[in-house]
């Protein structure tokens, strides 16, 4: 029964694949709203694969099969490649072969980080922009954003990637964990009201859901700076006492 449920977590993990099969094909039929409510349902998902992984211990009942890679590849199918099909497949990015040269910078950004050791940290932060670009995508497509805009934006964020920053992993960061958790939560929903609302989403709801990403920028850059700061402190700490200083 153990086994059982382990393997089912990992198949859970893995419908991901099939999500983003699913972004690919309806993003080349134009159909957004489809595509986003996919993405919805692949956040959901991954927000939730983890919690069922640790309960069931799959990592020591299934040791043969790498849960951490796996969730990595469907990750990276879900949250950048269908995002970027999404976005050059309408028209959202330059026309000819520039649109495809912006589409791929991103991708080969989330290449490097998907394939770092410490992209996930040991006191469960991401490291560098974490790869949502299907929020950005979001944002893109509700708000209507110009292809100029929306080519500033994918350059920012990645070069975002390679900045050193530490980024809420909000299901694991124990800083603030209850309050990352309903604000995630909260967001979710929001999401789905104003997909539900496509073509003509409400600003003000649009305006309003941008609250949890500011929250979460915000957040994520006190406490790196916080855990900077904590680092000095205890390195500082273990430094030997200068003999001068004694005498």
């Amino acid at each position: 029964m153990e086994k059982l449920a382990a393997w089912s977590v990992h198949a859970y993990t893995a419908v991901g694949s099939v999500l983003a099969l699913l972004m690919v094909h309806y993003a080349y039929r134009s159909d957004e709203q489809t595509v986003l409510w996919l993405f919805l349902v692949a956040m959901f998902v991954d927000g939730t694969d983890g919690f069922m992984a640790r309960h069931f211990r799959v990592k020591q009942v299934v040791p043969q099969l790498d849960g951490a890679l796996l969730d990595n590849i469907v990750d990276y199918l879900t949250y950048a490649f269908a995002p970027m099909v999404l976005l050059w497949a309408n028209g959202y990015l330059p026309d000819g072969a520039w649109g495809g040269v912006v589409a791929s910078l991103p991708l080969v950004a989330s290449c490097y980080q998907f394939c770092r050791s410490d992209a996930k940290t040991d006191d469960h932060f991401f490291l560098g922009f974490p790869s949502y670009w299907n929020v950005v995508a979001f944002y893109v497509v509700v708000a209507a954003m110009s292809v100029t805009t929306t080519t500033v934006l994918l350059l920012v964020f990645t070069v975002l990637v390679f900045v050193p920053v530490k980024y809420l992993y909000p299901s694991r960061t124990e800083d603030l964990w209850y309050l990352n958790m309903t604000f995630s939560a909260a967001w979710l929903a929001v999401f789905g009201v104003i997909v539900a609302q496509l073509p003509d989403p409400s600003t003000a709801l649009i305006l309003v859901s941008l609250a949890y990403p500011v929250y979460y920028v915000v957040v994520s850059l006190w406490l790196t700076a916080k855990t900077a700061h904590r680092s000095r402190r205890l390195s500082s700490s273990d430094r030997p006492a200068d003999p001068a200083a004694t005498r």
